[in-house]
């Protein structure tokens, strides 16, 4: 593990890991990485100005890894971004702190993509870290439905193997997707793969679905495993911290303006307005400190336009193609 490029004749795969405080989940994380078969990495660390000691936990356990070091937070969006730049990979895995992969999972990946030039990002299968003795999904790929609503197939089940199939699915959830560089290249506006405006959450779905756009599908290949010790989850909202809700709200409505296709939206407006409305209610009631969301759309909106502007003419999908997205 580390920044130097090997020559084993496999793909060299550039590892992401933004960090923020993120201390006493980078052992596992680090460990992982070190013990993975697909030998051919290396390992660039963005730290949002931690203060807990992550960068000399690095520094100590990861020896080879590239480390930027800002002296804020900027984001999860800002600092994959810088860690792309810095990449050399021809895939890209943007890795959460807070995951850790089993030895397989990299070269499972690696070897899908490498049999699929259409598909630009895969994903394995996730389980929670949840201390149950039975294996508990965290997901099994990104999906949207006709409300626009994403979700993590098969989240909260017990694994009893009714995902073990690989096949194409919407995107690749954002803990620990595998990323073509090509793809990444393609999706690339105003110099950003992730959206900066985003800062942190939807990300994923919002570079998915410009991608689907674009003509990338996503692969999910069971093979590749590894576990989450996820934070932010369904059903868990009053736990998560007050600024966080927040930004979630705000980009739902930026994934929406930014990527919303008039046919789709023909036939869908009515599930995604009723849904919105349900949002709108939830917030008045129960999450008053998000209704500041409606405030950081309004002046996120301009430039989300203007994505949408570039993103539009842009389009190599069929009108059929994007229906079916919606299930």
């Amino acid at each position: 593990m580390g920044s130097a490029i090997l020559t084993t004749g496999q793909p060299l795969v550039t590892i992401g890991l933004v960090t923020w405080n993120s201390a006493s989940d980078l052992p596992s994380c680090l460990a992982a990485i070190a013990h993975q078969t697909h030998a051919n990495l290396e390992t660039i660390v963005v730290d949002n100005g931690s203060a807990d000691g992550s960068v000399e936990v690095v520094r100590r356990l990861a020896a080879g890894a590239l480390i930027v070091e800002n002296h804020e937070n900027l984001g999860h969006c800002r600092g994959q971004n810088q860690a792309i730049d810095a990449s050399h990979g021809q895939y890209f895995l943007p890795l959460n702190p807070d995951v850790t992969l089993d030895p397989e999972y990299i070269a499972a990946l690696v070897a899908s993509l490498e049999t699929r030039p259409e598909y630009g990002s895969a994903i394995g299968k996730m389980w929670l870290l949840d201390g149950a003795s039975d294996r508990v999904l965290d997901g099994t790929g990104l999906f949207v439905d006709r409300r626009r609503h994403q979700y993590l197939r098969g989240h909260g089940q017990v694994d009893r193997g009714q995902y073990d199939e690989p096949g194409e699915v919407f995107g690749a959830d954002g803990a620990a997707p595998l990323l073509r560089r090509t793809m990444l290249e393609d999706c690339r506006l105003f110099d950003q793969v992730f959206d900066e405006a985003f800062f942190a959450y939807m990300e994923d779905v919002d570079l998915a679905w410009r991608a689907r756009l674009f003509g990338w599908k996503a692969w999910y290949d069971p093979a590749a495993t590894s576990v989450h010790d996820r934070s932010f989850r369904p059903g868990m909202r009053r736990k998560v911290p007050a600024d966080l809700r927040r930004m979630a709200v705000k980009n739902r409505y930026l994934t929406l303006l930014k990527n919303e296709g008039g046919a789709a939206w023909r036939r869908d407006w009515w599930r995604i307005l009723s849904y919105d409305l349900r949002i709108l209610g939830y917030l008045l009631l129960f999450e008053q400190s998000s209704m500041g969301s409606i405030a950081d759309l309004r002046r996120q909106s301009r430039q989300a336009i203007r994505w949408r502007e570039k993103i539009r003419p842009r389009i190599r999908v069929s009108r059929e193609d994007c229906l079916a997205w919606f299930l």
